[in-house]
């Protein structure tokens, strides 16, 4: 089949690179030429596990296209995927302006029939919009689907060759047939392909994000009242855990979640119910709680030094907002960072991929190590902010000689806590027992 996908961001590049790696024929349109004439390069624009294999397979096959080109993208594509930004507003609210101005270009362009899928997280009621739009333009046949995504940055290749669900809202029985052709190969396992209405369909992505941003949330509650009363949240965890009606996913404590999606998705779901004179309580308090667990980790160095930081030097593992992805949107290093600048510290980073994009948004107001040891030069303390695997069992040893105040905040609960206590840490984690030199 063949396919265009309008934006190379995030989605649109995973979107368009494992449709084709199942044999479709996809261009991927974007208005950055720079950017086009890298990915025509075999050049991936972002970090992401697994996708440079089926990129550049799919490149050196012919089914993998790219160009600024809108008309040729479209021309001969049965389907349209709109993966386009839809960045917060200064009220919360999703910013349609990127996916609406493709739609009247669209309108303007087609010829024969085509189903318009919106692949963007979008609010209750965009389909509508879309269609709108794009009728403004044409008098030729079109179907506007509503087909969000569930991709985990880290594991986005994965989740999308073998999704848990495949959601599709449409109303027209002509597009709910190519797109149930379309999404075939991915489902043979036998997980469910979901045909709904367009605006339940919206409303089931913003639903699904807030839910999970929620659940991570309020375990952050609990790991905060753990350190109050003195349990330990990894017992209170386990024991939560393993009723099925809650399960183990997503009750990790840390601090805070970030990146680009649950943040916006959960203020677009508020603002929606706003418009709508629905005052959603739950995820006000979750927006709420959240901002206030992004500094956590900094309250407990301020409290640790009384107040005192000006001139100390702290070594920060990880910039990522997640694991296995170069993302920083959101993320809780730059709100440490930010921070502990403000106090009169200095900060020494590492991040095996978010480097790049941390030097880009802030400059050098912060050192960046070659590696995650060198970054403990001369700091009075460490902290861990980004669990990635690379972090979670170091040499103990080197660590005690090269960060000698033996001063570690843990904002992901990476180590054991006897483990530290017999190597003389003061290690200080995410709703467990602090323990001292």
């Amino acid at each position: 089949m063949k396919i265009a996908v309008v934006g190379t961001g995030y989605v649109g590049l995973v979107t368009g690179t494992c449709l084709a790696e199942t044999g479709n024929d996809v261009i991927c349109v974007d208005i950055n030429a720079d950017k086009v004439k890298m990915m025509q390069n075999g050049k991936m624009p972002i970090y992401e596990p697994g996708l440079d294999l089926l990129f550049n397979r799919n490149i050196d096959q012919n089914r993998l296209h790219f160009t600024t080109n809108l008309a040729e993208a479209i021309e001969e594509a049965k389907i349209i995927f709109l993966a386009l930004p839809t960045p917060p507003g200064g009220d919360g609210s999703a910013d349609l302006s990127y996916v609406l101005g493709a739609a009247k270009d669209i309108g303007k362009l087609i010829k024969e029939y085509k189903v318009i899928v919106t692949k963007s997280t979008v609010p209750v009621g965009t389909a509508d919009k879309v269609r709108a739009a794009v009728s403004s333009q044409t008098d030729v046949e079109f179907d506007v689907v509503s087909n969000p995504e569930f991709l985990r940055e880290g594991v986005a290749v994965e989740d999308f060759m073998k999704p848990d669900r495949v959601v599709i809202g449409t109303k027209s029985e002509r597009a709910r047939k190519l797109m149930g052709e379309l999404y075939a190969p991915y489902v043979r396992q036998g997980n469910p392909v979901i045909f709904m209405d367009e605006r339940s369909s919206e409303l089931t992505k913003y639903a699904a994000n807030s839910f999970l941003a929620t659940k991570i949330t309020f375990m952050n509650e609990v790991a905060n009242m753990c350190e109050l009363v003195g349990a330990d949240v990894d017992m209170v965890r386990r024991g939560i855990g393993s009723d099925d009606r809650i399960g183990r996913r997503f009750l990790f404590p840390g601090v805070g979640y970030g990146g680009s999606c649950f943040p916006k998705d959960v203020q677009a779901l508020v603002k929606s119910a706003d418009e709508h004179k629905y005052d959603f309580k739950i995820l006000n308090s979750v927006i709420e709680v959240n901002e206030t667990q992004k500094r956590i980790l900094f309250k407990k160095v301020k409290q640790y030094y009384k107040g005192d930081l000006a001139g100390k030097k702290f070594a920060l593992w990880g910039l990522a907002f997640k694991p296995e992805t170069d993302d920083i949107r959101e993320a809780p290093s730059l709100y440490i960072i930010d921070e502990l600048l403000k106090a009169g510290a200095s900060v020494t980073a590492f991040d095996p991929e978010a480097m790049a994009n941390v030097r880009n948004l802030i400059g050098n107001k912060i050192s960046y190590a070659a590696d995650h040891y060198s970054a403990l030069h001369d700091a009075d303390a460490l902290l861990i902010v980004t669990e990635w695997s690379l972090f979670r069992n170091p040499d103990f040893e080197q660590l005690v000689e090269l960060l000698p105040t033996k001063v570690i905040f843990d904002g992901r609960n990476l180590y054991d806590l006897s483990k530290m206590q017999e190597l003389g840490f003061y290690y200080n984690s995410i709703g467990r027992k602090i323990i001292e030199k």
